[in-house]
């Protein structure tokens, strides 16, 4: 079994290094030691910043590859426009199991991050940079890093900066969970999509990116446009970090120019010489198959145009002695177990999906394909953030990737391999705080919901009140009969009940390994109670 990786795992460079500059020299590039290897960095003017963007093609290094240029000026126009204060984000929430790349620029080159934000904060006029971390190590490293510029969250500081803290988990990492736990709140989406760059912390326009993002624009804003672009591709100059893990014999972060054949970069980290499949872009990426390993080059049109994604920079080789939908179920769970609980399509439909391809694995048969494909189907864009989205599309891509090994399993009697946990998982049975699952409050669930259809008129308040658990069909009903209610939504799932004005819903506790409750089951309420909640 492949154990989890380290935080920070080895690190090489394919050619000049660029953003890894002085990990040859030291462990951790304090200030002085940054500015003796990078050199001072000279301000620059909002618009100044935003054409260097553009002319490097800087786009977000997080996954969605937005272009930086037009973050950086959508923020700045909406501050103007309101007349207040931008704010600075910097995400180096990597809670992904098989991604590093940020980890390791925090706890080694912390500086270089906060040299890009910096840039960006004095050029916008902020008064606030957030960095969010997720771990001890870089939030150590970060907070040494404040200091050694002598930044605070003091009030009277002409600049407040803070390291936020968030749980280990999928939905941390993305900028609205991010933000609202800035805010005060819980490390989970807020279940509406808000730009942040009109609305982000404290309702003002914020600038959020990766934590290398930042730390690619501050080596473009100290070389300059033209010097950067002479490494790597013309459309897409630079360097890439990536995480290679998988079926490898030395896990590593290794930073390449743009254009270096994958093949070569699998090589580098000892992986098989013909690898059954590839995952490019992390467990919200897309598998590629041998064949086309050798056409892919490092590059964010060159993977998509072969099928694949360079998403969060992960790349995860498996060797043929290994069974891939087997060793993709396991990732399916834990995206699953992943979810924050507050709409269906993630809450139910991942579970649904992790549960049909354990079907087909267990000889399902055709019946179980079909159910996986239009489960993958319905969880697509109906979700309170991007998860359900990019495991959909992890699903979608194994069952394309694999068909042989599908039709084995669907059509016969299986592939007959093992399967040999060579993609990195966290361990298992950990509790983080702060997010379903993580504590009293976000526990286990103590309730079922369910639907009375002699009863339900498809009225539909009950997807308006309880959408956690309730999504609305093509007919307007209605798309389950019962379901677990998330503990931190039991009181909603009351209101649901009571709300419903053909009383067709009722809760029932479950209480199999608890003391008894004093509350005890809530049936179907009385048609009198139900008619004054709804006057209420």
């Amino acid at each position: 079994m492949n154990e989890a990786l380290p935080d920070v795992p080895e690190v090489r460079v394919v050619g000049l290094p660029q953003l890894t500059s002085g990990f040859d020299l030291v462990e951790r590039l304090d200030l002085p030691m940054h500015l003796k290897v990078h050199g001072p960095l000279e301000p620059m003017g909002g618009e100044q910043l935003a054409q260097l963007s553009e002319r490097i093609n800087l786009k977000g290094r997080g996954g969605a590859g937005f272009p930086f240029h037009k973050k950086l000026r959508s923020v700045a126009e909406a501050a103007i426009k309101r007349g207040v204060r931008p704010v600075v984000v910097v995400n180096g929430s990597e809670d992904e199991p098989a991604c590093r790349k940020d980890t390791v620029l925090i706890n080694r080159a912390p500086h270089l991050i906060l040299d890009g934000a910096l840039l960006c904060a004095e050029a916008m006029g902020a008064r606030t940079l957030v960095i969010g971390v997720t771990r001890e190590s870089t939030q150590r490293s970060m907070e040494a890093a404040l200091a050694e510029r002598g930044l605070s969250n003091g009030r009277r500081s002409a600049l407040r900066a803070r390291v936020q803290r968030n749980p280990v988990r999928m939905v941390t990492g993305a900028a609205a969970s991010l933000i609202r736990s800035i805010d005060g709140g819980p490390a989970i989406p807020p279940g509406r999509k808000v730009s942040a760059s009109r609305s982000g912390v404290g309702g003002a326009p914020t600038l959020l990116s990766n934590a290398e993002t930042f730390a690619q624009l501050a080596i473009a804003a100290r070389i300059g446009p033209e010097r950067y672009g002479n490494t790597g591709l013309y459309d897409e100059p630079g360097t890439v970090l990536l995480t290679v893990s998988g079926a490898v014999a030395r896990p590593m972060v290794i930073e390449v120019p743009t254009g270096v054949p994958l093949r070569y970069v699998l090589q580098l980290a000892g992986a098989p010489p013909v690898p059954q499949g590839v995952l490019t872009g992390g467990y919200h990426g897309k598998w590629i198959d041998a064949a086309t390993v050798d056409e892919a080059i490092v590059s964010r049109t060159s993977l998509q145009q072969v099928g694949g994604s360079l998403g969060a920079g992960a790349i995860l080789p498996i060797g043929q002695n290994t069974c891939p939908l087997g060793e993709s179920l396991r990732v399916a769970q834990w995206l699953a177990e992943e979810s924050a609980g507050q709409c269906g399509p993630c809450y139910l439909g991942l579970p649904a999906a992790a549960r049909g391809l354990e079907d087909i694995l267990n000889g399902g048969g055709p019946a179980a394909l079909e159910a996986v494909k239009q489960v993958a189907k319905n969880v697509k864009r109906r979700g309170a953030c991007s998860h359900p989205d990019g495991s959909a599309m992890f699903l979608e891509s194994t069952v394309k990737a694999f068909t042989d090994d599908l039709a084995a399993h669907v059509l016969g009697n299986g592939c007959g391999r093992p399967v040999e946990g060579v993609l990195p998982l966290f361990e298992t049975g950990r509790a983080p705080t702060g997010v379903p699952g993580g504590g009293e409050e976000n526990g286990p669930s103590r309730q079922k919901i369910f639907v009375d259809w002699t009863l339900c008129r498809g009225h539909g308040l009950c997807a308006d009140i309880l959408p956690e658990v309730f999504q609305l069909g093509a007919d307007g009903f209605p798309t389950v009969a019962q379901a677990e209610v998330p503990r931190f939504a039991e009181a909603k799932a009351v209101r649901a009940v009571r709300r419903c004005p053909a009383l067709a819903l009722r809760i029932e506790e479950d209480t199999r390994g608890q003391a008894p409750s004093s509350r005890g089951n809530l049936p179907v309420l009385s048609q009198g109670r139900g008619r004054r909640a709804l006057g209420r």
